[in-house]
């Protein structure tokens, strides 16, 4: 058996993949560029890739019998060739869920609590030189009873929810599909929802209905002061709108995704004026060092299950 890992530098270095090494020969790969993947997989039994895309030009010819998607997302293989040939195609699902949640309240409290001008106000040395025992001129708030909106009330935006529950928060959610019903919170239009949040966290699938569901018009709804959350995908908000807006009106943006990752030199978000109400990290909320274990552990139990 020989298993080939296309893109080991996404799971990290500080994770080690040598349990795989039970099933057979194991080839890690760092990255894998475009024009690479046909020659390292033609011998391959098993494949995993997170991102590196596995199409029909890559696995004809192949011995692949198993592709193991690393992540959630399934759009990086062709699953009708894959279908077609008898090659199985796993991902992995709910391993994430408290990594993304806690980086949403890390940029929450990052906004409500001002950490970044008082951080730097201390750091430059102006505590000492103040002539009373605190400094307050910038105000910041509590996150207790505000009303937080979801836009996706899956696993991740149930357990978001849940924990702006215990804040003492007022939760709503509005349903990308139409389908969800959940009977614990409040369902509202999306209008409602971004007229009437203090936080608005998208925690949505990106599909043919939620592609660009937030442009200028539905941004321009949002209160001001509020903070806008997006740790589902890239493409859910129209980045140059977002960007007029943010240079436009007092509010609030934290992003874990864009529509082009990594994110290009072109992109209208590096270009915001107001940098202080936009917060980027780079596509970080899946990957804390538990969730990173997790998805070994459950890409190892697919493997095992095909092989039963």
């Amino acid at each position: 058996m020989k298993i080939v890992i296309l893109d080991r530098k996404t799971l990290g270095f500080d994770i080690s993949v040598d349990i795989f090494s039970k099933f057979g020969e194991l080839i890690s790969y760092d990255t894998t560029k475009e024009n690479e993947t046909k020659e390292r997989i033609k011998d391959a039994d098993i494949v995993l890739t997170n991102k590196v895309y596995v199409g029909e030009n890559e696995l004809k010819d192949s011995s692949v019998k198993l592709v193991c998607i690393t992540a959630t997302g399934m759009n990086n293989v062709d699953l009708d060739y894959a279908k077609s040939s008898n090659i199985e195609v796993k991902n992995v699902a709910g391993y994430s869920t408290s990594s993304v949640v806690q980086l949403g309240f890390s940029m929450i409290f990052y906004f409500i609590q001002k950490l970044n001008y008082y951080k730097k106000y201390v750091d430059e040395q102006n505590w000492q030189k103040s002539d009373t025992f605190t400094h307050i001129d910038e105000p910041f708030f509590e996150l207790d009873h505000k009303r937080v909106g979801i836009i996706g009330l899956g696993e991740i935006g149930r357990d978001f929810a849940k924990k702006a529950s215990a804040f003492s928060c007022e939760v709503v959610y509005y349903s990308t599909s139409g389908q969800n019903s959940n009977s614990e919170y409040k369902s509202v239009s999306l209008e409602e929802l971004l007229r009437t949040s203090d936080i608005i966290s998208v925690h949505a699938p990106l599909n043919e209905k939620t592609k660009d569901l937030l442009k200028y018009e539905q941004l321009n709804l949002l209160k001001e002061g509020a903070i806008l959350l997006n740790l589902g995908r890239g493409g859910i908000i129209n980045e140059s709108d977002l960007a007029k807006i943010l240079d436009e009106k007092n509010i609030f943006c934290g992003l874990d995704v864009v529509s082009k990752e990594p994110i290009e030199e072109s992109n209208p978000l590096l270009k915001v004026k107001n940098k202080q109400r936009l917060l980027l990290t780079p596509h970080i909320a899946w990957a804390s060092v538990e969730a990173r274990k997790r998805l070994i552990e459950k890409v190892t139990k697919n493997i095992e299950d095909f092989l039963k």
